[in-house]
């Protein structure tokens, strides 16, 4: 028998009947964690949508050497607001989206701490999202100096549209819904936890959400204080960083890359939580090795914050041995959490549903994606491949292992919890497979082209660059991409419109997400079992199995 063939009697009862605003009222006025969750996973999947479109217009771009298909200019407002919704209105409000849903759920609370300061964030995110994209619809076009905006290439000499600014003022307000967002979840993990769950009780998405939300409290102001001082220079003529009024313009990398290292754990941490949530309830296992866990969650953390010299290694002003040093040293914290992952895996009773298969495939493709970071921290190797094809092809390695792989994998996972059905299986394990072909097909031939020296953000290139056939797989490659993104569609109309009804527990779950019912009702359980480890759900199966001589669920 299937881990989704058998159901749970915890959560088993009925939902309460809840009186209110139903449909796109509810959606609107709402300040339940659910449908803010909701809300934030919905919005950042539509923004993923527009950005995936962009860089289908890229790879076409590059199909053919001295191509014509998009003129230059558009050329840079596509990878910059491609990079730009990525990072910003993608990687971490997804990750904030399912966050919220799942969170309160995880530690018996009935809601966020801040109900209505968590509704004010998603529409702070929501606008600066419109307000960003919205430069696309300017004279001028939208943004085109890249998702990093370096100074004094980002001034209005050399980027004198409307989109530019545009672009600073949506990604403030969508940062500010950040930092609003991070608050409340800091907030209700202290002071919401159901009796018995103390931190050390706290599931491993709790913890990495909880750590996610501290480094967004840390670096966002600093990123928001950068983009000020720009958009000063800008339209105030503040020469806070152009030489010629006095200015400094590396300092803006300094403010930049001291938001932009955390940033990429700010992507990273939460995809790990629901690994690691997952990889359990697949191989029957306890997590192994839970504290070392927390504490190389932790290390990561706190390692991030001293290491964005490591981007700037090229422009000559940071002590390379040291940012070198530390940048390796990241890489410890984690393989420590490689490890636990595999040894939660060992001998474990594993099941390949769709969760588990895109969780394997996060394991394999951020593993060569790590292997390449720390070839990066090399000073000389950064050298010759800092402006190539090679730096896009580790970013995306890291990137897509977590919020592509390791998100879906969450989507598949959760997704019976937040609907009371299943995602159809079929579709979903096709989708994974097309996926898995389709990222190394696009990427592995961008390490060969960065290797051989092509230039990252040019529009063109030349046949004599031998640049060509490796340029059309890895195009053919981002196609086969947008095909497992449109089978999630596809999976979707159908589970929806045939659906397959999941009950409360489909999984056999251990965390307390899986003590109530599918859907939550509206303050989320009615009762919980009681808490003495990180695993309660299977603590509470094992109390009951030994109690009437059964044995173990399988």
């Amino acid at each position: 028998m299937t881990v989704t063939e058998e159901r749970s009697t915890i959560g088993s009862h009925e939902p309460s009947h809840h009186e209110g605003p139903t449909g796109l009222l509810k959606w609107l006025t709402s300040t339940d964690h659910k449908v803010i969750g909701l809300s934030y996973i919905v919005t950042s999947l539509i923004l993923f949508a527009i950005s995936g479109v962009l860089a289908e217009l890229i790879r076409t771009q590059l199909l053919f050497p001295d191509n014509h298909f998009v003129s230059q200019h558009f050329y840079n407002e596509l990878f910059t607001m491609h990079g730009s919704i990525m990072m910003y209105l993608f990687v971490g409000p997804f990750a904030f989206g399912l966050g919220n849903y799942i969170v309160p759920l995880q530690i018996g609370a009935p809601d966020m701490s801040f109900p209505r300061l968590n509704a004010l964030s998603y529409w702070l995110y929501l606008f600066g999202s419109i307000i960003t994209v919205s430069g696309f619809f300017t004279a001028g076009g939208a943004a085109d100096f890249g998702w990093y905006a370096y100074a004094p290439l980002s001034n209005s000499p050399f980027s004198p549209g409307m989109g530019e600014n545009l672009w600073y003022v949506g990604i403030g307000i969508a940062g500010l819904g950040t930092i609003l967002t991070a608050v409340n979840f800091v907030a209700t993990v202290y002071t919401l936890r159901a009796p018995g769950m103390t931190m050390w009780r706290m599931p491993i998405f709790t913890w990495n959400m909880f750590v996610t939300s501290i480094l967004a409290l840390l670096v966002f102001p600093v990123l928001t204080a950068a983009f000020a001082l720009n958009l000063a220079d800008r339209v105030l003529g503040a020469h806070v960083f152009t030489v010629s009024g006095g200015g400094i313009p590396v300092m803006y990398q300094h403010l930049f890359w001291f938001f932009g290292h955390p940033e990429v754990y700010i992507a990273a941490l939460p995809y790990f939580g629901i690994v690691t949530e997952i990889l359990p309830v697949f191989s029957r296992r306890p997590v192994f090795g839970y504290k070392g866990l927390v504490l190389a969650t932790l290390a990561i953390a706190g390692l991030s914050m001293g290491v964005w010299a490591h981007h700037m290694f090229t422009t000559g002003v940071v002590l390379l041995p040291f940012f070198s040093a530390l940048s390796y040293l990241i890489a410890v914290p984690t393989g420590i959490k490689f490890f636990n992952w595999i040894g939660t895996m060992w001998g474990g009773q594993l099941t390949f549903e769709p969760p588990m298969l895109f969780a394997i495939g996060f394991l394999l493709v951020f593993l060569w994606g790590g292997i390449t970071g720390v070839m990066l921290a090399s000073p000389p190797l950064d050298f010759g491949t800092n402006a190539t094809y090679f730096v896009v092809s580790h970013f995306h390695y890291v990137l897509i292992a977590t919020t592509v792989f390791a998100g879906f994998g969450g989507v598949y996972y959760w997704y019976p919890k937040m609907t009371g059905r299943f995602l159809h299986h079929g579709l979903g394990k096709a989708q994974f497979w097309i996926l898995f072909i389709g990222m190394n097909v696009t990427f592995l031939p961008q390490d060969i082209l960065g290797s051989m020296g092509m230039p990252r953000r040019y529009a063109h290139y030349y046949p004599g660059q031998h640049f060509t056939l490796l340029n059309q797989i890895s195009t053919v490659g981002a196609y086969i991409i947008s095909i497992s993104m449109i089978l999630f569609i596809i999976n979707f109309w159908v589970s929806w419109k045939k659906p397959i009804l999941s009950g409360p527990d489909p999984w056999l779950g251990h965390t307390l997400e899986w003590a109530t019912t599918s859907p939550p009702p509206p303050k989320n359980f009615t009762s919980l079992p009681p808490i003495y480890s990180d695993s309660p759900l299977w603590d509470f199966r094992l109390k009951e199995m030994k109690e009437k001589g059964e044995g173990l669920p399988r």
